[in-house]
């Protein structure tokens, strides 16, 4: 059995991870190539390319990256040809992911989409281009099977992936330690994005919120959390040619592999907008959203976004409850008096807190992939090759990762 699998970011690639260890666990011979990152890989996925090659921010941006983005469509297109996948799995990053979908529909290859395009936020007709390519959506938000089926496509509630991974490994004390932080003192958690160019938008405004809130809250304490798919010299790169900034960023933990403790233990968060402000509600923790892009880009998403708030947080609840800061509001002066009244009202806090709860609440119980992987087998033909009775179990385990290289595309 042959699986092709496509994530090209990195929240979609750590959800892909687990899709490939539960196909892994349930047929360990399965040969699963595609897109993906170094958690795919080690499940068992053979790159034919890393996520670090698609890491792209905003409409604009991406005209520049066209043409690789090009040769990486004509590349896994003739992947589609000359190894005749047994089915496609798509995870989100929909622009790129539904042109494979309508190349593997004309080689009569069925698809699998998981985690489905915001269809229900901004481009809505894209819905009648995805029945029209993809055989089975696996969805996360349980409103979006409704939205599916109406357009007279199939669509299963598979839960949310992030109830799989969400979990802290330290204790506050533990956390604050290994980072360089007091524990008995408050701290600001900075999550500035997924993606070069999120940080280098972002994490100015970040610091410099931290930088004046501690002009009136002198105790309190600043951590950056990196994403794996941003470096330590990214970082630096970030704030190079601010002196003033880069004195003060200088003296703020980083920490790597350590967003989720970010999260659980900081008492407010300081978000990009992205799936982390999703991870950040089912901590519980208070936070703002924050999001900036090209002031083209802007221009044209504000005339296709049709949903009142951006942050996936608030969409699932269907109402405001963490404060949202976009392109110009992305100032510390802007910020900084929202974070003091937060600092300052414990109360205000814990109201939050207990509102982020009830998001968790809608995403259902663990155990998506291995949803998605039984959906997959049941697609191509392998359900009855395996037990169908533990589909609430979590993976069993790994396989020996195949290195990026190990695909033979006939280049």
């Amino acid at each position: 059995m042959r699986i092709m699998i496509i994530a090209g970011e990195a929240s979609g690639e750590m959800h892909g991870a687990g899709v490939v260890a539960a196909l892994k666990a349930r047929h360990p011979e399965i040969d699963i190539f595609g897109v993906g990152g170094d958690r795919m890989e080690r499940a068992g996925c053979a790159l034919v390319y890393h996520i670090d090659r698609f890491s792209v921010m905003g409409l604009t941006e991406v005209v520049r990256h066209l043409p690789f983005i090009r040769r990486a469509l004509r590349r896994l297109d003739g992947l589609l040809e000359s190894r005749r996948p047994d089915l496609v799995i798509l995870i989100d990053y929909p622009d790129f992911n539904l042109r494979i979908a309508r190349k593997a529909r004309k080689r009569g290859i069925p698809v699998l989409y998981y985690i489905s395009p915001q269809v229900w936020a901004w481009r809505p007709r894209r819905i009648h281009a995805i029945v029209r390519n993809v055989d089975c959506m696996a969805v996360v938000f349980p409103f979006e099977v409704e939205l599916y089926e109406k357009a007279g496509g199939r669509a299963v509630f598979v839960g949310h992936p992030l109830l799989e991974v969400l979990e802290s490994r330290q204790t506050r004390t533990e956390f604050c330690e290994a980072a360089g932080l007091d524990p008995d003192r408050p701290f600001i958690g900075m999550l500035p994005g997924s993606r070069v160019m999120e940080v280098e938008r972002m994490l100015p405004a970040m610091a410099g919120t931290l930088k004046n809130v501690r002009q009136e809250l002198p105790e309190t304490q600043g951590v950056i959390g990196l994403a794996p798919t941003v470096s330590q010299t990214d970082l630096t790169a970030c704030l190079a040619g601010n002196a003033a900034l880069e004195e003060d960023a200088r003296k703020v933990p980083v920490v790597e592999g350590s967003t989720y403790e970010v999260m659980r233990h900081a008492d407010l968060l300081l978000v990009t907008s992205g799936t982390a402000t999703l991870e950040s509600a089912c901590f519980g923790t208070p936070l703002l959203v924050l999001y900036r892009m090209s002031r083209l880009s802007w221009w044209i998403a504000r005339r296709l976004v049709s949903i009142p708030d951006i942050g996936l947080v608030n969409v699932v609840a269907g109402r405001r409850i963490a404060p949202e800061f976009l392109q110009d509001a992305v100032d510390p002066e802007t910020l900084s008096p929202v974070v003091l009244e937060l600092l300052k009202d414990p109360g205000k806090r814990q109201s939050m807190a207990s509102e982020l709860r009830e998001v968790r609440s809608r995403l259902g119980t663990p155990g998506a992939s291995l949803r998605v992987a039984d959906l997959a087998l049941d697609m191509t033909g392998g359900a009855d090759k395996h037990q169908m009775n533990d589909r609430e179990s979590g993976p069993s385990g790994e396989s020996e990762p195949r290195r990026e290289g190990a695909v033979d595309d006939g280049s």
